[in-house]
Order: C-alpha cells, then sequence, then structure tokens
C-alpha cells in the first residue's frame, strides 16, 4: 500500500507561459522555492537537477513528460545517503489551465511509500512554493528569504 497523493491547486493571475517559464527557467525559482535553482532541457526524457543555494544537489530526477506551457511531469529523488533518498523516487506533475481570467496550476506529488517520511514535509513544502509563485507573478516579489528549516523539516 502507498502512501496518498498530494494535490495543491492555486490560482494565478497571469498566463500559462509565465507559470511554465517561472517554474524553468533555471533561475526564478530561487525568488519561490527556498532559494533552489533547477538545471534541465525540461524535453521528454531530460534529466533535472535541483540545487540547494550553496550548489549542492539537492534534488534530481527525469522528465517523464513535457507539453509547454501546459503539462510537466517529472520523477523528484531526494540526494543520498540517508532514509529520505532511500525511499526512491516519487513523482511531480504540473498541470497549467486557463481558467476565466486566471491560469489554475495543479501540482500532484505522488509515488509515495506507505509511511513516508517524504510525504509530510512535501504537505508543508508545495504550498508554499506555490504561494510563493504566485507572489512573484502577481506582485514581482516571492519569498526569497524562506528555507526548508523555517518549515521544521525537509520540504519538497
Amino acid at each position: 500500500m502507498s502512501a496518498p497523493d498530494f494535490i495543491h491547486v492555486v490560482y494565478i493571475r497571469s498566463t500559462p507561459r509565465k507559470i511554465w517559464d517561472a517554474l524553468t527557467d533555471g533561475s526564478s525559482t530561487t525568488h519561490f522555492w527556498a532559494g533552489r535553482t533547477n538545471e534541465s532541457t525540461w524535453q521528454t526524457g531530460a534529466p533535472l537537477v535541483f540545487r540547494a543555494p550553496d550548489g549542492s544537489v539537492d534534488f534530481e530526477g527525469k522528465v517523464l513528460e513535457s507539453d509547454p506551457p501546459n503539462l510537466l511531469r517529472f520523477t523528484f529523488h531526494i540526494g543520498g545517503p540517508g532514509p529520505m533518498h532511500d525511499e526512491g523516487p516519487t513523482e511531480v506533475t504540473y498541470r497549467i489551465e486557463p481558467s476565466i481570467d486566471v491560469v489554475r496550476l495543479t501540482i500532484i506529488h505522488s509515488g509515495f511509500i506507505n509511511g513516508s517520511i517524504i510525504r509530510p514535509g512535501v504537505a508543508g513544502g508545495w504550498p508554499r512554493i506555490a504561494s510563493g509563485l504566485k507572489s512573484l507573478l502577481e506582485t514581482g516579489e516571492g519569498f526569497a528569504s524562506w528555507t526548508p528549516a523555517d518549515e521544521g523539516s525537509q520540504t519538497a
């Protein structure tokens, strides 16, 4: 048996392309994802790396599906060694859909093992990340100073 998926929805006054770009351009994430950057071509099959503010590898994965600016699906594996790494990769999906005068971003994080120690951090991290993205795109200011330690646990 596996732990339940984590699903978070946020509505952002922006365009699908701007949301896609902020999630994938490699540097915008520093403003809403605890100072992290990402590296990938975002083509199906491509590797991806999320780097902590000190440049170390924090998470790694592989792009499973890429349909800019509508859908992105990738594996998400916490760096090791350690118990979080030992749980193996999980899967993240971004669905980006126009919704009248805003855009609906649905984040689905799935594939947790039963009793996962990763899932509680994900449940705290994704809402903070999505809120920071929303703030960045709507006001020009994200949550750059936020760190996972502020939440008291490892987060997405």
